[in-house]
């Protein structure tokens, strides 16, 4: 079956509990992936999470069913998480249901995050009409939705936003859902909200928590860490503790550029970053004085690199969050790793 971006949420529970392939694609990566995350935590017994690279499930088609019908180490249950591009798991997943269909066996539930995929490519026609398989197509975010996105996740998390509260973050996360998450979850903490306890969320605790905005010092360390100027990094570093910069708030800078980098990433497709022309640039929030260097990353950023980064920062923003008194050590190690990876062509 297909369901669009807005209405995942209100079939969760159904979706999870009746299918077993799930294809999420769409121009809004960052909302797609969201949604994954969601779904995995609504499984009925979602198990071990077994990843497969995209590339390898090109290589190897067989090998998804595989892994889809065997057991843990354990004998625990599991499920399958693959993060591609286009339509890389295409004959995987034509291989898993045709060998499902001559009997091979029960499959856990496989997950697939598309990028540069749409509900019009041949992984999404496979799977369209079958009543075990979803897919979820996700379109680029407007304000207005995903202000309405901000404060439900501030219900969840006991923070109580109004319109202009959730509207502000939603603007700070550049409409990327993960981003204002991470901006909910902060404040929360720092309010010490739960959802049994909640408490108002005003724009004068965001100021409290909040970190400075790139032009007042974030652009070097972002430019440094994403365009592999290892050199660059350490300084960049000291001088973020010198002027006393909050790594949780640091570190969502280098998210901000991370999500800007996969939307140009999915818009642009197979074509260069040169295609790109100057309305589209505007509509990415491309702008002169900071061209150049995202035009640079946009290059070393590509594909596997790029979803190794997301994964890092999320995990990276994770270990911040529940290790607040080592942050600071963390996120240096972290960046310069981070660096050093895209220093990698």
């Amino acid at each position: 079956m297909k369901v669009r971006g807005n209405e995942f949420a209100a079939k969760l529970q159904g979706l999870a509990k009746d299918c077993s392939i799930f294809f999420f694609c769409g121009q809004d990566e960052a909302g797609a992936s969201a949604a994954a995350r969601e779904l995995v935590a609504a499984l009925p017994d979602a198990g071990e999470r077994v990843e497969i690279p995209g590339a390898e499930l090109r290589a190897d088609p067989a090998r998804l069913g595989d892994e889809a019908r065997s057991s843990s180490l354990f004998g625990d249950t599991r499920h399958i998480w693959s993060r591609v591009t286009g339509d890389e798991a295409h004959a995987a997943l034509e291989t898993l249901i045709k060998t499902g269909e001559m009997g091979a066996g029960e499959a856990c539930p496989v997950i697939v995050v598309a990028t540069s995929a749409t509900d019009k490519s041949r992984t999404a026609k496979l799977l369209e009409k079958r009543k075990d398989a979803v897919v979820a197509m996700f379109y680029p975010p407007d304000l207005r939705s995903v202000t309405q996105s901000v404060r439900a996740m501030g219900d969840a998390a006991g923070v109580r936003l109004d319109q202009a509260v959730a509207e502000r973050i939603a603007r700070g996360a550049n409409l990327d859902v993960r981003l204002a998450q991470s901006e909910v979850t902060k404040l929360a903490t720092y309010l010490d909200a739960t959802a049994q306890s909640p408490r108002p969320g005003t724009m004068e605790h965001l100021d409290a928590i909040g970190a400075a905005s790139e032009e007042d010092g974030f652009a070097s360390l972002v430019n440094a860490v994403l365009g592999g100027q290892t050199g660059k990094v350490g300084g960049e570093i000291a001088r973020m503790k010198q002027v006393g910069l909050n790594p949780v708030g640091t570190l969502l800078a280098i998210e901000r550029r991370a999500a800007q980098l996969a939307r140009i990433s999915a818009a642009l497709g197979n074509r260069r970053y040169q295609d790109l022309d100057k309305g589209q640039k505007a509509r990415l929030g491309i702008f002169w004085k900071e061209e150049r260097d995202i035009a640079d990353q946009v290059n070393r950023w590509r594909g596997p690199k790029l979803d190794r980064l997301t994964n890092g920062l999320t995990k990276l923003h994770r270990d911040l969050l529940s290790n607040s008194q080592a942050a600071e050590l963390l996120l240096a190690q972290g960046l310069t790793n981070l660096a050093r990876l895209a220093a990698r062509r």
